[in-house]
């Protein structure tokens, strides 16, 4: 509080006393001076709203300060094409889109920058999508599936080789010991690569 008198107002500056003070974020004002700074209409607390130190009313700050596109318009199924020029509102111009074009190929900029690739198909796998096997992120549906026989898989029916995976039926085909007890046939034990 000032010497002299009460606070200055936030609008006109000028000394503001008790029974026509209105606070304002921080600040007091004349109750003639607690006006929209566009349209000028009488503001109260519910009608109010502050932004970079200047007071609107919630129409005239939605039209400068708020989003604008499709579905913000000014009712229940209607886009306003009102930009607020008839209220001194200016536009501001937008910058030129600028696509980033980042060739780094380490996995912080995979899981910010973008997203992985799959290894089956080599397309991009988001979120929702994806599934991890073999040290890679797969599709859920169409990709993580046996390279031999096409069986979806799980995490515990897995088995991987050379960044491929398998079922444990056709890993065990391939890859498994060969001979006498372990389906082949009679004959000595042998492993093939």
């Amino acid at each position: 509080m000032q010497l002299g008198g009460g606070n200055k107002c936030g609008r006109c500056q000028k000394t503001v006393y008790f029974a026509e003070e209105v606070l304002c974020d921080g600040r007091s004002f004349h109750k003639s001076c607690f006006l929209c700074i566009v349209c000028r209409k009488n503001l109260d607390s519910t009608t109010v709203a502050v932004h970079s130190d200047e007071i609107y009313c919630k129409a005239c700050y939605g039209k400068k300060c708020g989003p604008k596109g499709y579905g913000y318009g000014q009712g229940a199924g209607t886009l306003s094409m009102d930009r607020g020029e008839s209220l001194g509102i200016t536009q501001d111009e937008p910058a030129p889109h600028r696509p980033t074009s980042n060739p780094n190929p380490s996995k912080l900029a995979q899981r910010f920058g973008g997203s992985e690739k799959c290894p089956r198909c080599g397309k991009a796998v988001y979120a929702a999508e994806k599934v991890i096997g073999a040290g890679s992120a797969w599709h859920k549906s169409g990709c993580f599936t046996c390279v031999s026989c096409g069986k979806s898989l799980e995490s515990t029916t897995l088995a991987d080789n050379d960044g491929e995976i398998y079922c444990k039926g056709c890993y065990g085909k391939h890859f498994g010991p060969k001979g006498f007890g372990y389906g082949i046939g009679a004959g000595a034990l042998s492993h093939t690569q």
